[in-house]
């Protein structure tokens, strides 16, 4: 079952970390463009190349401290075919390297429109998970529950994410409750059609991290669900928004790093360090630095519980 062999592997590396593979042409090292423009020629085949040589790269180098890595679809499909092509090529070459891959497509259609969502997606060998927006209501998520079961797949459903905006519709008052809340209370129910022996659902919800009082009453509402947190890192939040993701065992959270884990080698932390052809080596620094930072804010929130 996804949930499971995915808590197993992050109790195994210690690490709840998620790298968002999320690459920007503009920037993307110039020894990987000239590589792949050299052979293809400056033309979307020449990008796509430069895209899928960076990806590699990072991935050789963080596979064995990981658990998951996360592809945003938009960052391929800008690309046309010749993006899709390095999107699924990317997710293969992560799973040859035993990492789970969660692909953030952020589907929000119903009926057989889903079920071709599910096709495409959660029917693919080399796709572990794939987040979906419900808020066309129920129906947005059933369609993919066969498809979980059958192959061994999860979702992660859009509850509270980390954009500054997310307000305008999701903290809206309902004589139910705010709207998040609503939808926090139907995926807490659905999860329980897909749990593991974990005691954890293959169904998770995207909460952000950028909202930490939304997440602590969130954890209650949904305490199967395993949390995907964007929002650390380049989007403001820190450690210590995240703290209360996790439930009293330090589990039910993977927090997701994008921009500052794959173009560390440009931050103020690593450029001294590590120079534009150890631009993998960066990330790996960053995720080790990440990952003892989430460690040591679970351990303290431990001691506090205790």
């Amino acid at each position: 079952m996804f949930i499971d062999n995915l808590i197993e592997k992050i109790k195994d590396k210690k690490n709840p970390t998620v790298v968002g593979l999320d690459p920007r042409i503009e920037s993307i090292p110039k020894f990987l463009k000239d590589m792949a423009y050299n052979i293809h020629g400056e033309n979307v085949k020449g990008i796509c190349e430069a895209l899928y040589l960076f990806n590699k790269g990072i991935i050789d180098e963080i596979y064995n401290i990981v658990s998951a890595v996360k592809l945003q679809v938009a960052f391929y499909e800008a690309y046309g075919a010749e993006g899709f092509k390095v999107f699924f090529k990317t997710a293969e070459y992560a799973k040859e390297k035993g990492i789970f891959v969660i692909a953030d497509v952020k589907r929000g259609d119903i009926a057989d429109v889903a079920k071709m969502y599910s096709k495409a997606y959660l029917q693919h060998k080399s796709i572990d998970a794939i987040t979906v927006n419900p808020y066309m209501g129920e129906d947005t998520i059933l369609p993919y529950i066969d498809d979980m079961i059958k192959f061994g797949k999860g979702l992660f459903i859009l509850v509270k994410t980390s954009n500054k905006g997310s307000g305008d519709i999701q903290d809206l008052k309902t004589n139910k409750g705010l709207v998040y809340e609503n939808v926090a209370e139907m995926v807490n129910r659905i999860s329980k059609m897909v749990l593991g022996k974990s005691g954890y659902s293959s169904i998770g919800a995207v909460v952000g991290a950028t909202y930490p009082e939304v997440a602590k009453i969130l954890r209650k509402q949904m305490p199967y669900c395993l949390f995907l947190v964007p929002g650390y890192g380049a989007q403001g939040a820190t450690v210590d928004d995240i703290k209360n993701c996790f439930d009293n065992n330090g589990l039910g959270a993977i927090i997701n790093s994008s921009r500052k884990v794959i173009f560390a080698y440009k931050s103020p932390n690593w450029s001294e360090l590590y120079s534009e052809y150890e631009y993998a080596k960066a990330a790996r620094a960053e995720v080790l630095m990440m990952r003892d930072m989430i460690n040591n804010s679970i351990i303290k929130k431990k001691q506090i519980m205790m």
